[in-house]
């Protein structure tokens, strides 16, 4: 059960998602961090599933990903 829990994790499931669409575009934590005005150690935090990010953060996410902000929710294609 408690393995069921951590899988359902929103703030996991968001940073494996981030994580994925910016190394998608080839891009490292810093490329990132640097790309969207936010730090490299606040990133790495979000992708391991950390912290609990900030709705302007998700969309400054979005639009430095050129992503709507509705894909960096989209857990369907995470394994």
């Amino acid at each position: 059960m408690i393995r069921d829990a951590k899988q359902s994790d929103p703030r996991l499931l968001f940073g494996k998602k981030l994580a994925q669409l910016r190394k998608a575009r080839g891009w490292s934590q810093e490329k990132l961090a640097l790309e969207s005005g936010l730090a490299r150690s606040y990133l790495g935090g979000i992708e391991r599933g950390r912290r609990n990010i900030a709705l302007l953060n998700i969309f400054r996410l979005a639009e430095t990903l050129k992503v709507p902000a509705s894909a960096l929710m989209d857990f369907e294609d995470l394994s």
